[in-house]
């Protein structure tokens, strides 16, 4: 078994809330391992509390153990932190089409500003703070007229 071939294995993996993108697109993954037919995978989880870890950590057993690993170790890391700027461009793409707005790649001082997943419009503004999970919030389009969940921006301070 090939770090590509784990790395494939890892595209098929989706984030349980959020089906459209994989743990891939997400920046999940730090770092892959193989040696011997057994695979080592580091992963950043979004939120260290995220209730969804223990469903990731079996998807991503089944998923490598399925392209012909002969053993799977998973570790979850809190250094480095995972940020919102770690999300591919084909996962910002992703979360639109599941009409979920990407979080900005950068927050001015203050408020920040998404456009809207459907219209593309900026007209937008923050109804909720607190989404259906930790790391969204609800915003409304005033273009569209459409409420839609956009995803918090998670950066790490300087």
């Amino acid at each position: 078994m090939t770090k590509e071939e784990v790395w494939k294995a890892l595209e098929t993996v989706k984030d349980p809330e959020i089906h459209s993108i994989s743990i891939v697109d997400l920046g999940m993954v730090e770092q892959v391992d193989v040696r011997d037919g057994a695979v080592s995978v580091c992963l950043l989880p979004t939120f260290l509390g995220c209730p969804a870890l223990d469903i990731i950590r079996t998807r991503v057993e089944e998923a490598v153990k399925r392209a012909g690993a002969s053993a799977v170790a998973i570790e979850f890391l809190r250094h480095p932190p995972w940020t919102s700027d770690r999300i591919s461009e084909a996962g910002r793409e992703r979360l639109k089409q599941f009409g979920i707005a990407p979080p900005p790649r950068q927050m001015p001082s203050g408020a920040w500003q998404v456009a809207c997943p459907y219209c593309g419009a900026e007209r937008t503004i923050m109804e909720n703070l607190f989404g259906p999970t930790a790391c969204r919030s609800i915003f409304y389009c005033k273009q569209c007229k459409n409420p839609f969940e956009a995803m918090k921006p998670v950066l790490t301070l300087g």
